[in-house]
């Protein structure tokens, strides 16, 4: 049984998935701007939801912080640059198979 948890580099701006302390994957993400940071800490996905439309892409992820979700794009030039309010973008295929790995209350660290 995996044990998967989610790390987001800030400062890389990739986030990991790892089945225990070993990254199995890794995906180029869009993170918050300037003035909409996206925050630092722990936290864990609690809702999933496919096609949510919009700026949000092919897919949501709520983390448990409100507000705040792993979510597709519209715009996937935003990948890899600081433009969003503070979610963690990322291109539709990817958001898709990271969906498809995780269950809901998957942690995610997320460090500067």
């Amino acid at each position: 049984m995996p044990n998967y948890r989610i790390i987001v580099d800030l400062s890389d701006r990739n986030l990991y998935l790892l089945d225990g302390n070993t990254v199995v994957r890794s995906f180029p993400v869009g993170i918050g701007k300037m003035l909409t940071k996206t925050p630092t800490g722990e936290f864990s996905i609690v809702n999933k939801q496919a096609d949510p439309g919009g700026p949000y892409g092919a897919f949501w992820m709520g983390l448990s912080k409100p507000h705040y979700g792993i979510h597709g794009t519209n715009d996937p030039a935003s990948i890899g640059r600081e433009v969003s309010h503070g979610c963690i973008r990322m291109y539709n295929d990817d958001v898709l198979t990271l969906a498809t790995i995780v269950p809901i209350r998957t942690r995610v660290t997320i460090r500067p």
